[in-house]
């Protein structure tokens, strides 16, 4: 019974993370379908974007409250319920409004999935598979992005495919929605490890995470350290504009920037597959710090090579006007994209334009960078799914009281969110100002400074029960803090060759 009670909370987990990823993902295709319908302005278009997130920042406020005093599997069943009825929302929209209201539904719903299902699947299983079984959240989020990217490109010449495109996602909600109902209302103590039973019960309240007691303020500062790290190195942009970076770096219809977009989702499923299995082997910080190594590397290339190329778009929101002006939606649609590409770069003499602007060629070196440019990006986001991606939230789930964890994971995921808020909302306007190359070296820069945040702060969690993480956090206080004195004392104070006196003596 117990092992079906496991597969089930797995089963519904990586479903509410399919449905997330999903979620996450399709906007990217429907956007240029949405500004062609509704002639979008840019300010529009960000705002249907970060719609998802600002209600994910309301669900982060109220959703630890509602984890902790009510059973996970209410909270699971609440945002699957208020998935369906923000999908139905969005695919009957007639106008803006109805779309952001739609999109800001589904991300409280998110929100609210995301932090009981990590929670409730790391309280089922052993100590030695955590990794694996909570990676699986993750795992259905890459897979739902995938999903999304696929469904985008199939319906990227369909006529209101936008509708479809949100439509869908009612399928995998129905699923779990039956799943749900065989889940128990509370964690199965006889699937927690002996350790974890005998763990003294002691009361905190969300103050006590500012508070030296058991070390909590430092284990607030790992989570804030690790979410702002995730957000502020510009992940949430690739997702969400993947399809306009694309067009911007030298792909050069709505369909073939879609199609790259179903790449960097392949891409993504296989690295978050990778870590899944590697997670209780390798371990978390090591993926953590190796993984955000190399994305900072892929970031820095990523800008250099858009500063090279004469296709780097800096007026990305002003290039976004003249679509409104075309004759219909049809040929909007179809355009979308071409004429942010070539009114947001000067001539070389190498293209060539037509009547309404559209780029026939491009050079040999600009379509050389446009495909590194790819590359880089695919390599960004593999980093990111071996590190930050599924580690994050592995590492949330385990390093606070089970007592408090709900409202721990909740206050941190409120500033997860309200970064992704700010770094999503102002991607287009600070492309305007500093270009692609700019905003890629910055988030690069940051990628470098998390990589020391992890190294000095970070403990190793793999193979260890929620309690022994507990009583070992509440016991150490500075992490790493031995291992960096003693290599500045070794370095600077190990004596290497000792001067030798002679004492002569005369007779």
């Amino acid at each position: 019974m117990g092992c079906s009670v496991l597969a089930l909370t797995i089963i519904t987990s990586t479903l509410g993370g399919l449905v997330f990823g999903y979620e996450l993902g399709i906007i990217s295709g429907a956007l240029p379908q949405l500004q062609a319908h509704f002639y979008l302005g840019c300010v529009e278009q960000e705002a249907v974007v970060s719609a998802l997130l600002i209600g994910s920042l309301l669900a982060s406020v109220i959703g630890g409250w509602l984890i902790d005093h009510h059973s996970r599997r209410t909270s699971i069943l609440l945002s699957n319920l208020l998935i369906l009825g923000g999908t139905i929302i969005l695919t009957a929209s007639m106008s803006f409004s109805p779309l952001v209201v739609g999109r800001a539904i589904i991300g409280f719903a998110m929100s609210i999935s995301s932090m009981s299902c990590c929670i409730f699947v790391s309280e089922m299983v052993a100590p030695n598979r955590r990794g694996l079984m909570v990676s699986l959240y993750e795992v259905g989020i890459t897979v739902g992005i995938l999903l999304a990217y696929a469904v985008n490109y199939i319906l990227s010449g369909v006529q209101a495919g936008w509708r479809y495109m949100f439509g869908f996602a009612i399928v995998p909600s129905l699923v779990q929605l039956v799943s749900i109902g065989f889940l128990p209302q509370q964690t199965s103590v006889s699937l927690i490890t002996e350790d974890d039973r005998e763990a003294e019960h002691v009361k905190y309240s969300v103050f006590d995470l500012f508070r030296t007691k058991d070390n909590m303020r430092r284990r607030t500062a790992i989570g804030l350290g690790l979410v702002l790290g995730q957000q502020f190195t510009g992940q949430p942009n690739v997702l969400f504009y993947a399809s306009t970076i694309l067009f911007s770096v030298g792909f050069q219809s709505n369909a073939s920037a879609v199609l790259a977009s179903v790449g960097l989702g392949l891409v993504k499923v296989i690295a978050t597959l990778l870590a899944m299995v590697c997670s209780d082997k390798v371990g978390r910080r090591s993926l953590l710090i190796g993984g955000c190594t190399a994305l900072a590397a892929g970031l820095i290339l990523a800008g250099f090579l858009c500063g090279q190329s004469v296709i780097d778009a800096t007026k990305q929101c002003t290039s976004l006007e003249p679509r409104v002006n075309l004759t219909s939606p049809a040929e909007n649609q179809e355009n979308v994209g071409n004429i942010s590409v070539n009114q947001s770069t000067p001539s070389t003499g190498n293209e060539t334009h037509d009547a309404h602007g559209h780029s026939k060629t491009l050079s040999h070196s600009e379509d050389m960078y446009k495909w590194i440019i790819l590359i880089c990006m695919m390599a960004v986001v593999s980093a990111f799914s071996v590190s930050f991606g599924p580690m994050t939230w592995l590492v949330l789930s385990e390093i606070f009281p089970k007592e408090v964890r709900g409202r721990a994971y909740s206050f941190i995921n409120c500033f997860n969110v309200g970064a992704n808020l700010i770094v999503t909302f102002s991607f287009l306007s600070i492309i305007d100002v500093i270009g692609l190359s700019g905003i890629f070296f910055v988030y690069g820069v940051i990628g470098m400074a998390a990589v020391v945040f992890i190294y000095l702060v970070l403990p190793e969690t793999k193979g260890k029960s929620l309690q022994k993480i507990d009583r070992e956090l509440s016991q150490t206080r500075f992490f790493r803090r031995e291992e960096v004195c003693s290599i500045f004392q070794r370095r600077h104070f190990s004596p290497g060759y000792q001067r030798v006196h002679l004492m002569s003596t005369t007779t």
